[in-house]
């Protein structure tokens, strides 16, 4: 068996199918990335020091690896920074999706489920979250290349906000900028949150539901809706 750093990268993935073939019931539940061994390294050394400060070689001595066969896999310290960026957005897409689904027709609901299925991984997996904040070191081109991933959340969320305005249930001004400020206020979680203080990813994933369905009119609806009992306890 190859060593796991040789290892072909895992697909975007997290939300896979259960042994009933129901994808839906298994975006609540968040595990530990499946990263492979030199991108677990990659994410520890950004983790700690930035992706300025991290060093090549640093990664290297995590995982006892060469500078050749990181570059093989990798071809550059961009090249680890994209690959986590991709591995966790596409996540975030997967579970958007799987949630919005389960929504059935229903705007409001499917509004909830896909901002749930985003706060989770932004809790659970905030150091993974986090590296987003390092796409300004990414080249033109590579940037552009993770913009395409990016939106497919925001298409999500945008195409339930504009679907709930043409059917009167969703009050807004601007569909686009409103699924932007959700989606804003979402990306800032893994700057503040801590696993130690006292919200619980299910209170910030409920609290964040209760804020967005407000911001699109449904105040009503965010107050009587008691996400609490729903939303499963996750994997850490």
């Amino acid at each position: 068996m190859n060593p796991s750093y040789l290892s072909p990268e895992p697909n975007t993935g997290g939300v896979e199918e259960s042994e009933t073939g129901d994808a839906a019931a298994q975006w609540r539940h968040v595990d530990p990335p499946a990263l492979s061994a030199i991108l677990s390294a990659a994410l520890d050394a950004f983790s700690e020091n930035g992706f300025h400060g991290a060093s090549v070689r640093d990664i290297c001595h995590r995982v006892g690896v060469t500078l050749p066969t990181l570059y093989y896999h990798h071809k550059n310290k961009e090249g680890l920074l994209l690959d986590l960026l991709e591995y966790s957005t596409g996540d975030v897409v997967a579970r958007a999706q799987a949630a919005s689904a389960a929504g059935g027709e229903n705007c409001v609901l499917q509004l909830a489920n896909v901002i749930e299925a985003i706060v989770l991984p932004m809790t659970i997996r905030s150091r993974l979250a986090a590296v987003e904040g390092e796409v300004r070191y990414l080249s033109p081109e590579n940037r552009s290349r993770y913009r395409v991933v990016r939106r497919g959340v925001e298409d999500i969320v945008l195409r339930i906000v504009e679907d709930g305005q043409e059917r009167g249930v969703f009050r807004v001004i601007d569909p686009r900028e409103t699924t932007r400020a959700m989606l804003a206020m979402c990306q800032a979680i893994p700057r503040w949150y801590d696993a130690a203080g006292p919200m619980t990813p299910e209170t910030v994933a409920q609290k964040y539901v209760e804020i967005a369905l407000t911001m699109v009119g449904c105040v009503n609806e965010a107050r009587d809706t008691n996400r609490a009992e729903k939303i499963a306890p996750n994997v850490h």
